[in-house]
């Protein structure tokens, strides 16, 4: 994908600094700077998808991340928002089946097994959550794994088996 050129990447970088600082409402005035053009670049949809998840505006961020699967289908990132958001939608079925695709096309990537489990696990499923949280830790590192799963209320019936992972 072609880089974003100036001003638009200026607009871009603001915009993200005001959601890392907790502002969507000023990362939305900057985003409203960007180019036509550049609206559909994928960074700026990720940032907008960012934006959207901040503020629980699900229905927007569902349209949104599919926007970044279509703009840039080789990156991770979109895969991953459009399964997160299925999720808060309560549609958790769909979120797990968009992203077993991304599991085959980003091996090397742990976040997509882990939410994969966070999805199974939700689904009642627990033999196939096992299974890929024990992917995610083989990739991120079972330590990494154990403490972001110990905190993660999608993966609450696994407790005991965090202590074999």
């Amino acid at each position: 994908m072609e880089e974003l050129g100036f001003p638009d990447r200026h607009h871009l970088l603001a915009a993200d600094g005001w959601v890392d600082l907790g502002n969507a409402q000023e990362a939305i005035r900057d985003l409203a700077r960007i180019s036509r053009a550049g609206q559909r670049h994928a960074d700026v949809l990720e940032t907008r998808w960012r934006i959207l998840a901040k503020l629980s505006r699900w229905p927007e961020a569902l349209v949104v991340a599919c926007d970044v699967v279509a703009a840039a289908p080789t990156r991770a990132s979109g895969w991953i928002h459009r399964s997160y958001t299925l999720h808060e939608l309560r549609r958790t079925g769909e979120a797990l089946e968009c992203l077993l695709p991304a599991a085959a096309q980003f091996p090397d990537e742990p976040i997509i097994p882990y939410n994969l489990a966070c999805y199974a696990c939700q689904l009642g499923d627990i033999a196939q959550a096992k299974q890929f949280l024990r992917k995610a830790a083989n990739l991120r590192g079972r330590e990494a794994i154990k403490q972001m799963a110990q905190h993660d209320s999608d993966l609450a019936p696994l407790t005991e088996f965090l202590g074999v992972l």
